[in-house]
């Protein structure tokens, strides 16, 4: 396991950080299916960032998932090693990537190929076949809600297809992963409630979409335009979506994919279920035809592969931009 110094101290704007904000909130139950796909594309379009109720997922696989997630992070540090180092899968602590990020998190990253899953389940659970049904369950569970969400987004932009971005996730070389993070309380003494580490630091998700679920404690943060964080409040009764560098990418630059981070808490254990949908990695990843209109809105990124870009997102320390990689010279200055 690696030792990490400890994470960096944040303070809040104006020695207190701004008051949470409220996601738009997106009721998949809604009748008028078109108006739901105008709603998804203005809050993907706005903020990036939105909340997904009525999304079908039943408590009994959500808590499976969860029962399964404290069972393994309750247990002794040299038991959760077995579960392997997270390169790229298993289990890590403290190191968040591979060039010196850090911070006060836990996690157990999974791919969520099911012959990997059951196969990985030998090493985390003393009981696989449930840990790996838990798992399972879980994962088809939110993977139906993100086509279902991705689909809707494709009416909304007027594209034709409208499983353009949903079939990336669906085939079986799909490179989604499930994310389980664990962050222990941090009590910092003889500071302000305004000090806070940072859980997981300040990036943007490479994949295409990402649904989180997390318990009813705070951390989660995103950066607006003006640069200031702010708090989103905790929503277990939700799912917390959010546009990765591969739709801004797909959408040309109409969908935003937002910089976020986790700060942990001074008095609760916060724990969250990250599924991150991604393309297979040899999915060429290319602008919509739809998404440009020269001269008025070119073509803002070159195509490239899923691989290739995971790569570059790799080779970078968390917090860099990856997107400005690939944006498209135009005569000599980036498009």
């Amino acid at each position: 396991m690696v030792v990490a110094t400890p994470a960096p101290i944040i303070r809040g704007v104006g020695e207190k950080l701004p008051p949470a904000i409220e996601l738009p909130v997106i009721d998949l139950s809604m009748v008028d299916k078109s108006e739901l796909s105008k709603l998804i594309v203005k809050a993907c379009e706005n903020s990036g960032f939105f909340k997904v109720i009525n999304h079908g997922v039943s408590e009994e696989v959500i808590s499976k998932m969860e029962e399964e997630s404290l069972n393994f992070f309750g247990k002794t540090v040299p038991e959760k090693l077995q579960a392997g180092p997270a390169n790229p899968f298993g289990y890590g602590c403290k190191n968040i990537g591979f060039n010196g990020d850090m911070g006060e998190v836990e996690y157990l990253l999974l791919n969520t190929n099911p012959l990997s899953i059951s196969q990985r389940s030998q090493t985390i659970s003393g009981d696989p076949k449930m840990f790996s049904s838990a798992v399972s369950g879980y994962i088809e569970a939110v993977r139906r809600v993100a086509c279902e969400l991705l689909d809707l987004m494709a009416e909304g932009l007027g594209v034709p297809d409208t499983s353009v971005f949903s079939r990336m996730i669906k085939t079986v070389d799909s490179d989604s992963i499930l994310r389980l993070n664990h962050y222990p309380a941090m009590p910092i003494h003889d500071m302000s409630p305004s000090y806070s580490r940072v859980g997981f630091g300040e990036h943007s998700d490479p994949q295409i979409l990402t649904l989180l679920r997390s318990n009813d404690v705070g951390g989660l943060q995103i950066s607006l335009n003006d640069g200031v964080w702010v708090p989103i409040s905790p929503d277990p009764t939700a799912f917390c979506v959010n546009v990765g560098d591969l739709l801004q990418v797909m959408t040309n630059g109409r969908f935003v994919s937002v910089r976020h981070r986790a700060l942990t808490n001074s008095y609760k254990p916060r724990m969250s279920m990250a599924y991150f949908a991604a393309p297979p990695l040899e999915e060429t990843i290319t602008v919509l035809p739809e998404m440009v209109s020269p001269p008025v809105k070119p073509s803002l990124y070159r195509p490239f592969t899923w691989a290739e870009y995971k790569k570059a997102a790799y080779s970078l320390r968390l917090g860099d931009s990856r997107l400005k990689l690939f944006r498209k010279q135009v005569d000599g200055e980036i498009a």
